[in-house]
């Protein structure tokens, strides 16, 4: 059982190691999106799906040893959590007081990326927010104003001026 919680303690290391590789990534995304730095944020992207791939293998492994201790303790997996761990293996206090530090870490790492994130997602948010403005604004400045011209029954034809814009030669 000693065996699995290190191997335990080690996988929720190196998942706070990772998640705070994320958390600055975020941060370099948040500056990439300030300046509208588009090749930035592609590599960025590239660098989370990356951080995000060695993440779901800790996952499985950390799930993997979750397993083998609900076996040993005769509990069901989903029964098993972290603090009840903790709680449980009061004999080894360095041990508990280990497992402890890293559950908070990854508790505050956690916290640190959400709030990063919702930032970034405001960001991005905004940023498409004026994109569509600029994009409508450069459509408006392409199409000509209606002519007030009426057909036999007092309709509106619609007709368009010419959009040509200034003509200079006469």
């Amino acid at each position: 059982m000693a065996s699995l919680m290190d191997d335990l303690v080690l996988v929720l290391e190196s998942e706070v190691e990772q998640y705070k590789k994320l958390v600055a990534l975020s941060e370099a995304m948040r500056d990439a999106l300030v300046i509208s730095d588009v090749s930035a944020v592609e590599q960025i992207t590239a660098d989370q799906e990356s951080v995000a791939n060695d993440l779901q293998a800790l996952e499985g492994q950390r799930v993997r040893i979750m397993n083998d201790m609900a076996l040993v303790l005769n509990r069901k997996p989903e029964e098993l959590k972290v603090s009840a761990l903790e709680e449980s293996i009061g004999h080894q206090p360095q041990l508990q007081e280990r497992l402890r530090n890293v559950r908070m870490e990854l508790t505050k790492t956690m916290e640190e990326l959400k709030r990063r994130n919702q930032s970034n997602q405001a960001l991005l948010r905004q940023s498409m927010e004026l994109l569509e403005f600029d994009l409508n604004l450069f459509r408006s400045m392409r199409q000509a104003p209606e002519t007030a011209n009426y057909n036999k029954s007092a309709y509106n034809t619609g007709d368009l001026l010419g959009s040509r814009g200034f003509d200079a030669k006469q």
